[in-house]
């Protein structure tokens, strides 16, 4: 359900606060403008309904999902893929190879071996897809929300929102534009930490993103390292600001993954403003 704040003042005009659940996270908007309410709320509705349509595209655990259906069909024969989908996907399995192979979304896939992502056979004068090895599967869970973020961006100015900050369950943020009085918008998860633990800084944006991936306490273990099969151990977590969040949700996945002279070649290719290591 979508709920949400309206103010306004004479000095800076409306400010207004939504939040929904969405990519099975919350998803809380801050847009400002001169536009009034009626007209921002449009445009959170319109954020709404992209964000539906994405996962209806692209989430490979909703069984009646564009991804879902190639997962149970790619393996038998080449399938058609819609066009969105299919650049998606070329790009994800692009940054297999960019990134050293720290970032794979076969990596859910039955059996997974480094050699799954190479079973993936996409067409381009047919815009299909093929598994040339049964039980391989996509995941973009770790992609999607980047993705979105820059889906986000052209509605927002549709609706003349040059001011407005996006944040995705707290690990994909996009910032446009700047708060009342400020050069841009400034941004603390404000997790709580440990005595003696380092804590989460301030980050300033301006047209960019925000990413972060990790394990946010010693018992949450979630991202597997492609290269051996592992689940990830330990507390840590990784921040990257990038301008493009489809960019930052491969490089702060892979960050995670990779050891230091891979997170070398890393920076160079992805060139990001900052990372923080943590």
């Amino acid at each position: 359900m979508l709920q949400h704040l309206y103010k306004f003042s004479d000095s800076h005009g409306g400010l207004l606060y939504a939040w929904f659940p969405a990519m099975h996270t919350r998803v809380d908007l801050l847009l400002r403008g001169m536009q009034g309410e009626d007209l921002l709320l449009r445009a959170v509705g319109a954020i709404r309904q992209e964000l539906c349509r994405l996962e209806k595209m692209g989430n490979c655990y909703d069984a009646g999902s564009e991804l879902a259906c190639l997962n149970r069909t790619a393996s038998v024969k080449p399938q058609p893929v819609s066009r969105e989908l299919y650049d998606m996907l070329a790009f994800c399995i692009d940054c297999y190879t960019r990134t050293d192979g720290c970032f794979d979304v076969t990596v859910h896939s039955d059996c997974h071996t480094q050699e799954s992502v190479h079973t993936v056979r996409l067409s381009p004068g047919e815009q299909t897809l093929f598994f040339s090895r049964p039980g391989v599967t996509i995941n973009l869970s770790g992609f999607l929300k980047g993705y979105a973020l820059e889906k986000i961006r052209p509605l927002l100015r549709q609706f003349g929102v040059d001011n407005a900050l996006v944040n995705m369950g707290n690990s994909s943020v996009l910032a446009l534009g700047c708060q009342p009085q400020a050069e841009g918008w400034k941004v603390n998860f404000g997790q709580s930490r440990m005595p003696g633990e380092r804590a989460w800084p301030d980050f300033l944006l301006k047209n960019e993103c925000l990413t972060t991936s990790g394990n946010d306490s010693h018992t949450r273990k979630h991202i597997i390292d492609p290269r051996s099969g592992k689940l990830i151990e330990g507390k840590r977590e990784v921040a990257v600001v990038t301008a493009n969040g489809a960019v930052g949700e491969v490089l702060s996945t892979s960050l995670f993954v990779a050891e230091s002279g891979v997170r070398e070649r890393l920076k160079k290719e992805f060139c990001p403003r900052l990372i923080f290591d943590f």
